[in-house]
């Protein structure tokens, strides 16, 4: 059964079961019917998220261990509420020494009995790139030396001797030789790993969880926690880097049941449908956020923005060319391992003498460029229908490409990828989708996010920032088809992930709305901050602005303000790779950035003005806020409350969005006399929800008629004899004279609803 609302909740040692379960009583009387927690089993030590799990058989103990999670789920089950966990079937944490079948294997090789667990291509020893130099220049310098059973490197890094090696430790660079792994310098990672990795983490390394050893050993406790009926679902991280998603979901399904809960995290690109059919209730959210971002931005705001952004930068490139360009940049720079390995399996499978693996290579590279969704789903042998419009795409879209005479090497690929080829394709098909996935995330979330500008509330993870805007009827057949295939997905407007909390993105959005007011005023500010002496690029300073503005406190500039948005400077400088870079930063340029953003802050004139320019965008933000709340309580699907937004989430990228939650503030709200809008209409809604759980889960979703204007989005729920109506005014605060019909004829005039609020509701 699906849950009825849930609560994400990030866990760390910071943040134990014992710290849930006091907020238990808060929770049931806000209206959650389910906790939904980050990953649980024991991650690397001092982890503050849980993805880098190196046990997934126990609780993590920092959390407080089994015990103190049997508390909290009796805690939770005696207000008859549930707990959903986070999964990561994708990767495990491998760093600090921690990981006992990591270890295992860089003792034993492939005799180890977790060989099989890890993704690692076994023609040459591990690579470990964890040296600062190179290997002979380490042992010149005496930084890698023998401790017992151990080899350690700078006094920190500890790897295991195999067995047969301990205690003959008279040769070091000898006993090295012999090791199953080969420590080297962190720079070869890119280049030569010769194992799978999350994304470009070295710490994470991926897991072979299509063999199904693999996956019972892994997955053995979030069986027993489910037969025991301690959790009620599970969402599963990154189901994208897996080799076979939708098997392993359906497999997934099989093993928990038809009444277990199971989303999966999957950012769907641009016209990708959801995953219908796999044995899943539908994604983690991000396709929500998406479309509810969309229509409160104003599509008419296209062009102003557009041309404030080129002028302030001096970045003549649309979104799509810069998406262009960096998968070009991380492909080349990033991946060159993965993609070798990828254009070695292709070589293997082809036929044609007339072929070379340059050619390959080329196709390849080709296809990664303009790849237009995370990934297609073959394995070699099968391959569902809807990849096949992923193909016709891709091919359309590499036509101008392909080198002259080699149209017939990219047409191959994209036969292996639709399993109409070899019979052995598996490999080389799994190594194309295991690379399209993580070069997709990397290039557009982690660089092209932070190299384009136009408006920074369309950068966020899962959206398309080459559109600004969608008008009701998109949004109207984006929910009538949500209702049909994924009626019991997941709802959400924020995550541990997001780029800038949800109502930084509302407030940033009105910006569409009055571009030419923004106009005048960003000008005005970017001419003032040529007072000071400073040599920060167009770019950066128009993206800094808009930053500020967005994160401006409602109570003003606090103590901490600065240090936020230098944080987030400098990660933001560091991921565009353009003028510094995590590899290499630029640290008199980041220096120059940070001293920009503290003569901005600490010059009154400046302080004043934002001030005053978030109170003239106060009305439609905060009517963007409560649409986007509005929304996610009432059309089909499971609403999220990210820990702590239930007020103004104006957080930054992670770590920001993940700092410490004040629950006293939040719990003395209910019995305040002027508790804050978003807050009461949280409260309304989820009451609403408990007192009809049937028309919320499984009501239908029908638009209203709307005469007069195309700023009302207007629709109805039924089921049962119950009913829910809704409407809201967007982009805008004048209420104009249009008429509302519901689908059951109930008719209204949108000046009677709107009198005063954006919003309107009710049941009946």
């Amino acid at each position: 059964m699906s849950p009825r609302a849930t609560y994400r909740l990030q866990f760390h040692k910071g943040f134990t079961f014992a710290d849930a379960q006091a907020l238990v009583p808060y929770l049931d009387r806000l209206g959650i019917s389910h906790i939904y927690a980050s990953p649980i089993t024991t991650a690397a030590a001092g982890s503050m998220h849980g993805y880098d799990v190196i046990d997934p058989t126990t609780i993590n103990p920092e959390l407080g261990g089994e015990d103190a999670f049997h508390s909290l789920v009796a805690a939770l089950k005696a207000r008859d509420m549930g707990l959903i966990i986070d999964i990561v079937p994708n990767h495990m944490g491998v760093a600090g020494g921690g990981n006992a079948w990591w270890n295992d294997v860089l003792a034993r090789g492939q005799d180890s009995e977790h060989a099989r667990v890890f993704d690692i291509d076994w023609t040459r020893p591990i690579l470990l790139p964890v040296l600062g130099d190179t290997l002979d220049t380490a042992l010149a310098n005496g930084d890698i030396a023998v401790e017992g059973d151990q080899i350690v490197a700078y006094g920190e890094h500890r790897f295991p001797i195999r067995p047969e090696d301990r205690g003959n430790t008279a040769d070091l660079p000898a006993l090295l030789d012999r090791q199953h792994y080969r420590l080297a310098s962190w720079r070869t990672a890119n280049d030569l790993l010769n194992w799978r990795r999350f994304f470009t983490v070295n710490d994470l390394a991926g897991v072979r969880i299509e063999d199904p050893a693999v996956f019972e050993a892994t997955h053995a406790l979030y069986f027993q926690l489910y037969d025991e009926g301690l959790i009620d679902g599970v969402r599963i991280d990154h189901v994208d880097g897996l080799t076979d998603p939708i098997g392993y979901c359906r497999t997934l399904r099989d093993r928990l049941g038809p009444d277990a809960w199971i989303v999966i995290e999957k950012i769907l690109g641009a016209g990708e449908g959801q995953p219908v059919g796999w044995g899943v209730d539908g994604t983690s959210g991000y396709d929500f956020m998406e479309q509810v971002a969309t229509l409160i931005h104003d599509p008419l705001g296209a062009l102003p923005l557009e041309e404030v952004w080129q002028d302030m930068s001096h970045r003549y490139l649309d979104f799509e060319a810069e998406e262009f360009a960096a998968r070009q940049d991380l492909l080349a720079w990033q991946f060159a391992g993965q993609l070798d390995a990828c254009v070695a399996a292709f070589v293997a499978l082809n036929t044609d003498a007339a072929v070379t693996p340059a050619m390959l290579r080329r196709a390849i590279e080709r296809l990664l460029w303009v790849f237009p969704v995370y990934r297609t789903y073959g394995t070699g042998d099968a391959a569902p229908a809807s990849d096949a419009a992923i193909r016709g795409a891709v091919r359309e879209r590499v036509a101008d490409l392909i080198p002259p005479g080699e149209a017939h090497v990219v047409d191959a690929i994209l036969a292996w990828l639709a399993s109409d080829g070899p019979d052995d394709a598996a490999d080389a098909v799994r190594r194309f989708q295991q690379l399209s996935a993580p070069i997709a995330a990397k290039s557009v979330e982690d660089t092209a996010f932070y190299r384009s500008g136009r408006l920074l509330s369309r950068n966020d993870v899962g959206f398309d920032a080459t559109i600004l805007g969608i008008g009701v009827d998109a949004f109207h057949d984006l929910m009538v088809a949500r209702a049909h295939d994924v009626p019991h997905a997941m709802l959400t407007t924020a995550t541990h992930d997001h780029k800038r909390g949800e109502d930084l993105r509302a407030r940033l959005a009105a910006l569409s709305v009055m571009p030419d007011a923004w106009r005048t005023r960003v000008e005005a500010w970017d001419q003032l901050s040529w007072a000071w002496d400073h040599d920060v690029s167009g770019a950066d300073r128009y993206m800094l602005l808009q930053t500020i503005v967005g994160a401006w406190p409602d109570e003003g500039v606090t103590p901490d303000f600065a240090d936020r948005i230098k944080a987030w400077q400098q990660k933001a400088l560091r991921e565009a790779r353009l003028r510094s870079s995590w590899e290499a930063p630029d640290e008199a340029y980041e220096a120059a950035a940070a001293a920009l953003t503290d003569a901005f802050l600490g010059d009154p004139r400046f302080v004043a003005e934002v001030t005053a320019f978030v109170a003239d965008l106060a009305p439609i933000a905060d009517a963007n806020t409560l649409i986007q709340t509005l929304l996610r309580y009432t059309v089909p699907g499971v609403p999220d409350l990210y820990q702590g937004t239930e007020l103004a989430d104006l957080s930054l990228v992670d770590p920001d969005n993940r700092r410490p939650v004040d629950y006293a503030q939040r719990q003395a709200l209910f019995d305040a006399p002027h508790a804050p809008a978003k807050f009461r209409l949280i409260a309304d809604l989820l009451a609403r929800r408990r007192a009809e759980p049937a028309l919320f889960a499984n009501g239908d979703y029908r638009p209203a008629q709307v005469g007069g204007s195309d700023r009302i989005l207007a629709f109805s729920r039924h089921h049962a004899g119950a009913t829910l109506r809704v409407a809201a005014l967007i982009r805008g605060t004048e209420v104009p004279d249009a008429t509302i019909r519901f689908a059951d004829g109930t008719a209204h005039a949108a000046t009677d609803l709107f009198t005063a609020s954006p919003i309107w509701y009710a049941l009946g």
